[in-house]
């Protein structure tokens, strides 16, 4: 079970403070998660989760996180303490780009 994303949504964790903006989103929906459980609009109403085990990484203001396989990115927000994930894969925090040499 997924969501489709777009970009510009905002949504929030179901365990921690975290929040996030869709920067890119693939066609098909996504099962994202924060902390092993689904993201939630920001406006929704819901009791607070126990982040899961193996889910605990946090996250970190004004980081993306990305799947460049999927053509998915996220913009981190707010911080929290449980990891963004897609399903079972929890998504790094995207590299910059290498500058181009200037020699």
């Amino acid at each position: 079970m997924g969501i489709q994303l777009k970009a510009g949504l905002r949504l929030r964790s179901a365990t921690d403070a975290c929040e996030v903006v869709v920067v890119k989103a693939p066609a098909e929906p996504v099962d994202l998660r924060c902390g092993g459980h689904a993201f939630l609009p920001t406006d929704a109403e819901a009791a607070p989760q126990n982040i899961e085990a193996g889910f605990d990484g946090g996250t970190q203001l004004g980081k993306r996180y990305a799947d460049d396989d999927l053509g998915l990115e996220l913009l981190c927000t707010k911080p929290g303490e449980g990891a963004i994930s897609v399903g079972e894969t929890v998504l790094p925090v995207k590299g910059a780009k290498p500058l181009p040499a200037s020699d």
